[in-house]
Parts: structure tokens; sequence; C-alpha cells
């Protein structure tokens, strides 16, 4: 079975765009590959959205849905979505369930962009231009949107370079998309086609006056963009110099297909090129002609004069057609998708436990072991036990004693002790390794950091993993390390902001990974403010098993007054200190 696959644009699907275009053409070889795919957009169309609004009230069934009227975009819109837009965009991936979620131009202020924000599936971005990246203007906006996202693609290494200073991570070159099979070589005439842009007069003046050097040939002035003007043609090349305007790949196919030779505009459309090039014409553009257009009109001369040489240039540019056709798209993103897919943890619903009775376990706090807290392992190990834990992680800065000494502490009572430790990695946050032997040294990397939890048996906890009041690993560390994550921190009772848990939730959530809670403690009070009811275990194996049925508790106070607390035991112990 293939995945819900659903492709978001930005741009109004009742108008030709190249970014659309990519979008149908990826769609159309998914679908051959087996995937249910839906493309969601805006439409300037009244049928459209009629007939979007009916899919959502459907189940968001169909292969184009409009959620909304297109609203004009830019690099320095700062416009949001209407609220209508936002609930239908909302309905729509919802009902939708889709596996996957690939949002294009997702650097402009638009659907795409809140589509990823939103949705609770895997997520995808594709970047075309390096001018649509000035949204979200804010870092923290960004860093929240890549967290989110599980890869980022480019169309070209340029875009690549230029999307990575705003959202860094691995990016991933795939092709731009053309239809093979709608461009094709037929029959060639002695035609001329130039992609025309009104600011680019110097290389029209230039093809004017080779023209007049080529009796027999006929040139094309070829509009791709809307409200372009028109150019002015001399009187002596009237009949043999055309324009035209064809803004979608189907327009100008049969153009295109009979052309012998072709000349880009010097800021045109890459697409173009790659159409004329699957269409077997020969391309006019060399080295230097951004610098001196009349260059292009010297190549096109040479190719008009050398059947030989067109047919070369010709052959070439059809290899490089080949390599960026839409079937090679679809089966890019097919394996992206499916791997993707894979790092989806498979869910345990029995229970081998059963038979256990149900505790609860705070698996993040800390002891005066901690270089921020003053209570001593005997006295929390006492309170927890007297406040009805059945389990606690001990999980000290940088350190290990405080642990062990919880650990021998409880022994004879009720309360199950966790060795653990919170390592403070070389600037990507901080790790928690529960069921340790032994201390960890700080400041190693993240990943040598749970490389040592693993060797010693440990299990890897990441706790708050999206504090951003607080160093904190980047997305692409996580994304990184997700299979080497044990346990994934949903609630920490100590965060500042709750919507830093609710995000680590969601995440936990889209990859089915095992979650944990605890109540990151420095103070008493504070012991069991959050943590899990689960099945009662006596060893990290058990330990494992019950937290596949785990209910996270939270059981939140004032942060304000715990804060209040730690700060007053602090201040407390220097006195005493500079007393003595």
């Amino acid at each position: 079975m293939g995945l819900r696959i659903c492709l978001v644009t930005p741009f109004s699907w009742s108008q030709p765009h190249d970014v659309n275009e990519h979008v149908a053409g990826a769609a159309a070889e998914l679908r051959r590959l087996g995937h249910q795919v839906t493309v969601l957009a805006p439409s300037g169309r009244a049928a459209d959205l009629i007939a979007g609004r009916r899919a959502l009230e459907d189940g968001a069934s169909g292969e184009v849905i409009a959620v909304g009227p297109a609203v004009p975009i830019s690099r320095r819109s700062r416009i949001g979505l209407p609220v209508g837009v936002r609930a239908n965009l909302e309905l729509a991936l919802t009902r939708g369930e889709y596996d996957v979620v690939h949002g294009f131009e997702p650097g402009l202020p638009s659907l795409s962009y809140v589509a990823l924000r939103d949705s609770r599936a895997l997520a995808v971005a594709t970047f075309f231009s390096a001018e649509r990246l000035g949204y979200p203007p804010g870092r923290t906006q960004r860093d929240r949107l890549l967290a989110r996202i599980d890869a980022l693609l480019a169309t070209s290494p340029e875009t690549a370079a230029a999307a990575a200073t705003r959202f860094p991570g691995d990016f991933r070159i795939t092709p731009i998309g053309v239809d093979s099979e709608l461009f094709h070589p037929v029959e060639k005439r002695d035609l001329i086609v130039c992609e025309w842009r009104p600011g680019e007069r110097l290389l029209t003046r230039a093809l004017f006056s080779i023209m007049r050097e080529l009796p027999g040939w006929e040139l094309t002035l070829l509009r791709t963009k809307s409200l372009a003007g028109r150019p002015s043609v001399p009187a002596a090349l009237r009949g043999r110099v055309n324009v035209r305007t064809a803004r979608s790949g189907a327009a100008r196919a049969p153009l295109l297909n009979e052309a012998s030779i072709f000349v880009p505009a010097l800021d045109g459309l890459r697409r173009v090129v790659l159409e004329a090039q699957a269409a077997g014409a020969a391309v006019a553009a060399p080295p230097g002609v951004h610098e001196q257009p009349a260059l292009a009109a010297a190549a096109v001369a040479r190719l008009a004069e050398s059947p030989e040489l067109r047919g070369l240039a010709a052959a070439e540019g059809r290899r490089e057609a080949e390599a960026q056709s839409f079937a090679g798209l679809g089966r890019e993103l097919d394996e992206l998708y499916w791997s993707l897919a894979e790092r989806r943890r498979t869910s345990r619903p029995s229970d081998p436990l059963a038979d256990r009775g149900w505790i609860v376990c705070d698996l993040h706090m800390h002891t005066s072991w901690s270089h921020d807290c003053q209570v001593e392992p005997a006295e929390l190990v006492e309170h927890a036990e007297a406040e009805g834990l059945g389990a606690i992680a001990v999980t000290d800065h940088n350190a290990f004693g405080g642990a062990l000494e919880a650990v021998e502490a409880a022994k004879g009572g009720n309360l199950l002790v966790i060795p653990a430790e919170e390592v403070k990695t070389d600037g990507q946050g901080e790790v928690i390794g529960l069921f340790l032997e032994r201390e960890i040294p700080r400041a190693m990397s993240f990943a040598d950091t749970i490389a040592a939890i693993k060797e010693q048996g440990g299990l890897v906890y990441l706790p708050h993993p999206f504090d951003r009041m607080h160093s904190i690993p980047d997305a692409k560390t996580i994304h990184r390390h997700l299979a080497d994550i044990d346990v994934f921190e949903v609630y920490n009772a100590r965060l500042l902001f709750e919507q830093y848990n609710d995000e680590a939730l969601r995440f936990a959530r889209k990859y089915n990974l095992t979650m944990g809670s605890g109540s990151d403690a420095h103070v008493l009070q504070g012991v069991g403010t959050g943590g899990l009811r689960m099945r009662a275990f006596r060893d990290r194996e058990e330990f494992l098993v019950s937290l596949r049925t785990a209910e996270v508790l939270r059981r939140p106070r004032s942060l304000a007054y715990l804060q209040a607390l730690k700060w007053k035991a602090q201040v407390k112990e220097r006195v005493l200190e500079s007393r003595t």
C-alpha cells in the first residue's frame, strides 16, 4: 500500500506558476507509484473554492483541494492567512490523516509555512528561489519550524546554500521536473525561440541584429509571465519575428517542440530552459552572456549555420533534461518518503506486566550533588516515599554520587531509585543517562555522550528537548539521533512556557517515541509534580516494558513558588558558607 501524501503550494492553482507545475508533475508521478496524493492550494476561481469546500466536508478527499482564495504574497509580504483559510487548512490536515505533508516555498508567509508548522505528519520542505526566504523573520519561529521538518530539499545548489543560512540542515538537491513526454523532439524548422523579459533590451537588440543575417529563419519572443508588456519589433523584421504568450508548460510545448534554437532570458525560468532541452532545441547560453548579452546572438549565428553543431547541442540538452524529469523526481520523493516513514517506531499495545500494580515514577530530579540544589539524597528518598511515589530517577547535573547515595538510602524501603545523571554536552544541550553504573564526563559531543551511556548499558533520556530558554540540541541533531533516544521527555514541570512541553509531546506522537516525564525538582516541594503512571518494575528491562503503557501525569504547582524556594535555599547555603 502507498502512503497518504499532501503537497501544499502557496501559489494560486488557478494561475500558471513554476512551483505549481513542479507540484502537479510530482503528484502525477507519485500517484503512478501507488500513493494517494492530495494537493492543497489557494485559488482565485470560484468553482475551485466551492469544490474544495465540498471535498473538506466529504473527508478531505480529492486530487486538488482549494482551501481558500489566493492572497498576493511576496518575499516582502508580512500578511498572515485569513482565519477562514487557516480553519480550512486545519480541517484538511486533520481529516486527511496524511503520512507526509510536503510544503513548497515555506520561506513565504503562506499556506505552506502554516501547514508545515501545524501538521502532525512527517514534514518535508522544498525551496526553489533564494529570493523567497524572508519568512518567518524571528529566529525562534524559524527554529520551531525547523524542528518540525524532517527533510529539507532544494532544486539547485545555489538555493540550498541560501536557504541553509536561515534554515540550517542537510539539503537534498531534487530535480526541477520536466515532462519528457510532453516535450519531445519533432521535425524541426528554422525557428529560434527566446524567452523575453522587458528589462533585457540588449539581448533583444542583439537577436534582432543577427536575424538580419539569417534569411529564412524566424524568431519568436516568448512571454512566460503575465503583464510582461510587448516588445517593439523593427519594421524590417515584421513577418519573421513574432510574439507569443505561453505561461504553462502545456502551452509552450507545441512551440518548443519544433524550435531548432532556444535563447534563455538572462533572468528567466530554469524550467523553460529544461523544456527546450527536452524538446530537442539547441540552447544558446554561452559563458559570460549575463555580462555581454551579444554573446547569445553570436552563439545563435553559429548554431544556425551548422546543423551538425545544433544536433550535438540538442542531444546533450536532451540528456540533461531527462535527468531532471518528473519521473526521476517522483522516484526520488518516493524513496525519501519511505525512508522517513521508517523513522516512526511501531506501537506496542501489549501489556506483559498487566499483573503488576500501578506506581507513580518521577524520572527527573536533583540532590545536593547538583550545583543548584540543596536537598540531601537521603532527605529526597524519604520525601518521595512519603509522597507515595513508587520510583524516582536521581539525575544530578554532571555528577553521579547523589544517585548512588539515594540508591543506598532507599534499600529496604518501598521506593525504587534509578541511578542516573544529567550530562551537559558540548553545545547541544543535555542528555540524561538512566540505569548507569558510573559517572559520565561532561562537555563531550552529543553523539559521544550517547555512546558513553549505551556503553554501560544505560538508557538515553532526552530532557526538555524544546525548552529554548536553555541550551538544547538543534533540530538536525535530534533527527540524526532519533533511533538512539530511548525515552523522550514530553512533560517537564519546571518549564517556563507550557508550549515547549506541548511541542515535545507533538514531536513524540509524530514518531511514536517512548514518552517520559519528570518534575525536574530542585526542592522537595517540586517532587512528583511531573511523572508517569506505570506498572511496577524491578530492573531496566521491565522499565522499558512498563513504559509501553505508561501515562503522563501533570501535577503542576506554581513555578514562581518553586523557584523562590530554590533561590531561598541557595541564598541560605551561601550565607552559612560565608559565616564559616
